[in-house]
């Protein structure tokens, strides 16, 4: 089945509230995006706080994307949302509200599994990535922290995950002990810029061991740790930063070693090639560093779509309707969210 009309997606399943309207050639007609504000008070996602932001918000984000696309409803080939993995509250809006439009409009229904979004995120073809089947995904983020091989639409390999906790979560619960508020990730690569890397010697959780997994629970510990030696009161700004230095450096050198050993996994089925970095975390400039240096010793090309495509966004929940129309694959009105939707579960 070809799309030959625009696409809307819809994306509920964390804190941001995304819609967004795609042409079938990929080009972007109209996107929007809006983060919750209100979680920063409680340290960290309030999935009832985030649901109900979400009902509030979806309706008039999406009528304003629809309007800048200069589109009606009946105009779209297909509606997709994302279905599952997240909280289960932001899907149920999301998805129900996609249903909606389905119905209402007698038009394709297609219920996207967020990981697969960012899988395919790379296809995009304005990023002008390059990234045909297969390609290595790296994905960093608050929530999930794996390596997948792309094989295609619905087919993905997971060759290796976290065992505890995500990268993304790890940055966040340091950036706590430091002070830093949340989101922490990017308060702490700010104030690691005026750290010492090497000042403390914080462990390398999993590093040159077989497999790709991935674990933080130690690391994390052991900052704690380091945290709670010091002097009683405010932790001062030098140490602070070393210590968020030393941190990120442990973190970039585990997540390039996992990752070398993921494209050396990799290259045994399928040869060198492209290594796709996304979610929140790919943002992080001292992880780039360390991972396209360690694409260049692997052999493969390194890329990563624009930060604003890697975090949570509508633009890949569209992209990956778009993709799964082409081969017929929409959702009937019976598709339920799914808080857990293993990649490998797809079809």
């Amino acid at each position: 089945m070809i799309c030959p009309s625009p696409v809307l997606g819809i994306e509920t399943s964390c804190d941001d509230t995304a819609a967004a309207v795609l042409a079938s050639d990929g080009r972007v007609l109209a996107e929007a995006v809006l983060s919750q504000a209100d979680h920063a008070a409680f340290g960290g996602v309030v999935p009832e706080i985030a649901a109900r932001a979400h009902l509030a918000h979806l309706p008039g984000l999406v009528d304003r994307v629809m309007a800048q696309a200069g589109l009606g409803f009946g105009d779209l080939a297909a509606v997709a949302a994302s279905l599952g993995p997240g909280l289960i509250g932001g899907l149920i809006v999301g998805s129900g509200f996609a249903k909606g439009v389905s119905l209402a409009h007698r038009i394709p229904y297609v219920g996207v599994n967020h990981l697969e979004a960012h899988a395919l995120t790379a296809r995009l073809p304005s990023l002008g990535l390059d990234a045909a089947f297969p390609y290595l995904l790296l994905l960093v983020s608050g929530g999930h922290c794996q390596c997948i091989a792309v094989l295609g639409v619905g087919h993905h390999v997971r060759l290796g995950g976290t065992i505890d906790d995500a990268a993304g979560e790890a940055f966040d619960k340091v950036a706590k002990l430091l002070g830093l508020g949340w989101p922490g990730g990017p308060a702490l690569e700010r104030l690691a810029a005026n750290g010492n890397p090497r000042a403390y010697a914080f462990p390398r959780p999993l590093l040159g061991r077989k497999g790709c997994d991935f674990s933080f629970s130690g690391l994390k510990t052991a900052v704690a740790q380091a945290v709670a030696a010091l002097p009683p009161g405010a932790i001062a700004l030098e140490t602070a930063a070393d210590i968020a230095a030393s941190f990120q450096a442990a973190v970039a050198a585990v997540i390039a070693d996992r990752a070398s050993h993921a494209m050396r996994m990799f290259a045994d089925e399928h040869g060198a090639g492209l290594l796709v970095v996304a979610g929140g975390v790919a943002a992080n400039a001292a992880l780039r560093t360390a991972l396209q240096a360690a694409t260049e010793r692997a052999g493969f090309r390194f890329a990563a779509p624009p930060l604003k495509y890697c975090t949570d966004n509508a633009v890949m929940v569209a992209w990956t309707g778009i993709e799964r129309m082409r081969l017929g694959r929409a959702d009937s009105m019976a598709a339920a969210p799914r808080p857990r939707w293993p990649l490998a579960e797809l079809t």
